[in-house]
């Protein structure tokens, strides 16, 4: 063999040895996703900030609701600090997470709140430990780095879900989609399985498909794009919602997705809720959130529906990202069901 071909027959090598020591190797997205184990009564949940901060204060709900479930908890170093925008330093929201990631004794992973800032420390967390010993990890918003990272590189089942910061002080006083949506949380770190039925919207798109359940905050995934934490959405069930956008920019977001070819080989499409931001006079867009997802996705076959019970809203359901689900969208309901282990 010629010395050149030699070398570079061992560049793949080299690289794969050097992920395999981060603890990112990237596995065939066909593989089904390892779910961690279900949580059991004083089973020990960490609290912390890999984003935006929050005050010890503001998380005291959510302690007392995993109290209320029969869980520990352990709190963070980074809950109460504040750089800025964020939970502490870079280091220190690393520093946090990290521990809690390699903690044997903790078996799942709650983030405070969203914000901004998982993914300036995604590429220093070291994964090894938890590949060998999966946890679950529970949030939205920023925390869509880390579903996504996961899901593509470790073939771990994450949670989407509200966190500490969307606890309601006063149970007594909440709404019943509040409790609800919190509860969903429970259901599915104690190995519930999961069944969504909702009101269709008219503009959906009918039909049946089973496949696995990826996504989140379409923004964030958008800013995944071409990385290590990339999504893959072949056969999958795609997810996402958004807040804060204005309809031009969420144009641009699902085009992204249909030029990068994640739209085209689906099973189904999920469009949850997307607050939009007002045209500013003399600016209007002049398509709706539907007619914007409808256009990318006409020339396919796989169910739409929009209004999901899933966002920056109160009826943010819980969904498990990484298992398999059968999404039915029908004329007079429809129904997200995960499916039998």
């Amino acid at each position: 063999m010629k010395r050149k071909h030699f070398i570079s027959s061992l560049l793949p090598l080299v690289a794969s040895f050097s992920a395999v020591a981060k603890g990112k190797t990237s596995i065939a997205s066909d593989y089904p996703a390892i779910k961690p184990p279900y949580l059991k009564k004083a089973d020990t949940i960490g609290i912390c900030c890999p984003a935006g901060f929050i005050t010890i204060e503001d998380v005291q709900p959510a302690l007392l609701k995993l109290q209320e479930w029969g869980f520990n908890y352990r709190i963070g170093d980074t809950i109460g600090k504040k750089d800025f925008t964020f939970g502490g330093t870079d280091e220190e929201r690393l520093n946090d997470l990290q521990q809690m990631l390699d903690d044997k004794m903790i078996k799942a992973i709650l983030f405070a709140r969203g914000g901004y800032g998982g993914v300036r420390i995604l590429d220093r967390l070291n994964f090894k430990k938890f590949k060998k010993d999966p946890k679950w990890l529970i949030g939205f918003s920023d925390a869509t780095v880390f579903h996504s990272h996961i899901n593509k590189n470790f073939r771990v089942a994450t949670i989407h879900a509200k966190m500490c910061n969307s606890f309601p002080r006063d149970w007594t006083m909440a709404e019943l989609v509040q409790k609800e949506t919190i509860e969903s949380i429970n259901q599915c770190l104690t190995g519930e399985r999961m069944k969504y039925l909702f009101t269709p919207n008219e503009k959906n798109k009918t039909g049946i498909g089973t496949g696995e359940l990826v996504g989140g905050n379409l923004k964030t995934l958008e800013s995944l794009a071409g990385s290590e934490s990339d999504i893959h959405t072949r056969d999958k069930i795609l997810f996402v919602e958004d807040t804060g956008e204005y309809l031009y920019s969420i144009d641009r977001m699902f085009w992204n997705l249909k030029r990068s070819g994640k739209l085209e080989t689906l099973k189904g499409l999920i469009i949850g809720g997307f607050k939009i931001k007002t045209d500013e006079a003399g600016e209007a867009f002049g398509k709706t959130i539907e007619e914007i997802v409808l256009e990318k996705v006409k020339d396919y076959n796989y169910p739409v529906c929009f209004d999901f019970p899933v966002g920056h809203q109160k009826n943010n359901f819980a969904l498990k990202c990484g298992a398999i689900h059968t999404l039915g969208v029908h004329l007079n309901e429809c129904r997200l069901s995960e499916s039998v282990p």
